[in-house]
């Protein structure tokens, strides 16, 4: 047979109704006829689980960043956390009210800090204070007291590297002013130093008081020193702290004391906290310690 006598052959069309039994038998299996409708959902649903699955491991990871980061820098603001992780403000806000309603962080004024549980369940958080660094803060406290001359009126606050200071003053005339119930009974120890409290309202856990009426008391007492600590110095020079009433405590003696002394170890660096005190160009000298453990008094480089 000629090739042109089988082009001229009329194609032989099969119909519709053959052509759907010929397909419902080929794709039949065991457990019964195959079913394209449900193939595209099944397919479409694996998709969204993957999709979900992708999106909830990226979520998990970025909240462990945040968490992290917090540790690193005691809090940070919604706008530096979406800087610092290439997100949206609404991502951040997001996984910051998931995060503060699991109980790992806190929420206030626009920033974010972790809860130290660690700390927080402790029966004495200025116990547990006192361990950390604890050699640092005890070789910062004693470079502090060539600071000191007999006659001083010097302002001590409730850090615990201020009572490392106080516990290895010598017993010459001063007068220390302090909110800090511990720092007050290590000075009572001593009978030639005249010591000043603010008093006022008690706040056991950090051990110190908070005083409405601090500014009056102040107008009546020439400060001559004043050392104290903060939670962490930002890149810019900001000096922070953890609490608003401690803060007010500080920044009022930064800007009353004549002179005055910052006491940190190099842990403070690039962290922030819940206020700021001020800046580091209202304090005379920064005291801290060096790279190789040693002490160093002058300006603090940040960032």
């Amino acid at each position: 047979m000629s090739s042109s006598s089988l082009s001229k052959r009329p194609l032989r069309v099969v119909p519709h109704a053959a052509l759907a039994e010929i397909i419902r038998i080929f794709c039949i299996s065991g457990a019964g006829r195959f079913s394209f409708s449900r193939a595209c959902c099944n397919n479409e649903q694996q998709a969204t689980q993957t999709r979900y699955r992708r999106s909830s491991r990226m979520k998990h990871e970025r909240q462990q960043k945040i968490i992290r980061l917090l540790w690193a820098h005691e809090a940070l603001t919604t706008q530096a956390l979406a800087s610092r992780l290439a997100v949206s403000h609404e991502t951040i806000r997001r996984d910051l009210s998931e995060l503060q309603r699991a109980g790992k962080i806190l929420r206030s004024h626009g920033r974010a800090r972790v809860l130290r549980r660690d700390v927080q369940s402790h029966d004495d958080p200025f116990q547990a204070r006192l361990k950390s660094h604890h050699a640092h803060k005890l070789d910062i406290a004693r470079n502090a007291l060539n600071w000191l001359d007999a006659g001083m009126v010097v302002a001590l606050d409730a850090s615990t590297t201020c009572w490392y200071l106080a516990r290895q003053l010598p017993d010459v005339p001063l007068t220390i002013f302090t909110n800090s119930v511990r720092v007050g009974q290590e000075v009572a120890r001593r009978e030639q130093i005249t010591l000043i409290s603010t008093g006022g309202i008690l706040h056991r856990q950090a051990a110190c008081y908070e005083n409405p009426s601090l500014p009056a008391l102040l107008k009546h007492i020439d400060i001559d020193l004043f050392l104290f600590s903060c939670q962490g110095i930002d890149e810019a020079g900001g000096i922070w702290d953890a609490r608003s009433w401690n803060a007010e405590y500080k920044t009022l003696l930064l800007r009353r004391a004549a002179q005055s002394l910052l006491l940190i170890d190099r842990s403070k660096r690039n962290r922030t906290g819940e206020v700021q005190i001020g800046t580091l160009e209202q304090v005379t000298e920064v005291i801290t310690q060096e790279e190789n453990g040693g002490q160093k008094a002058g300006a603090l480089l940040v960032g």
